[in-house]
């Protein structure tokens, strides 16, 4: 029997986390090298790169990470912030936020949902916050396929930028 959105369970994460977080990083660079897709995150596996360790180290520290799980198997990752990344060009919202700082699910298990249901598991946090926008951004490069599933998770894209080279879109979702 295949698993569905509804046998996911998503859980606080921690660091004892962070090498499945990599594991499904890594895989996600691979799964978009090999759709030629070498813009969006580079062609070096995540783990591989500067600081890409340390990184995800935070991410499960301080910030405050979610995991998908099916059958007890980490299948997503969702890391949530009150805002965006200093090192981003992104102003900071004019109201209380929670911000996407990270979404990632595992390749192997494409086509389950578990973007979806993390994607709602941050409403929710949100919402039980008191907070009344959820934020976030992505590569808008390629053909737009990842605003795309943005919007279709009722998100709408509001600032453009660059950072570096790299294309980005804001998008919001209101909370209520």
């Amino acid at each position: 029997m295949n698993a569905t959105a509804h046998d996911i369970r998503i859980r606080p994460g921690n660091l004892a986390d962070a090498p499945a977080v990599l594991d499904m990083l890594d895989s996600a660079v691979a799964w978009m090298n090999d759709r030629g897709n070498t813009e969006q995150w580079g062609t070096t596996p995540y783990s591989q790169k500067p600081g890409g360790v340390a990184r995800v180290e935070r991410y499960m520290t301080e910030n405050a990470p979610h995991i998908a799980e099916l059958a007890g198997t980490p299948v997503g990752a969702l890391v949530l912030d009150t805002g965006p990344s200093p090192q981003m060009p992104i102003a900071p919202a004019e109201e209380p936020e929670r911000y996407v700082r990270l979404l990632v699910s595992d390749r192997r298990y494409a086509g389950r949902g578990i973007g979806a249901a993390l994607l709602a598991h941050a409403v929710e946090e949100a919402r039980q916050a008191g907070v009344g926008l959820l934020r976030v951004d992505c590569y808008a490069g390629g053909r737009g396929e990842l605003v795309a599933f943005y919007e279709r998770s009722g998100f709408i894209p509001t600032d453009r930028f660059l950072s570096g080279t790299w294309p980005g879109q804001v998008l919001a979702r209101r909370v209520r």
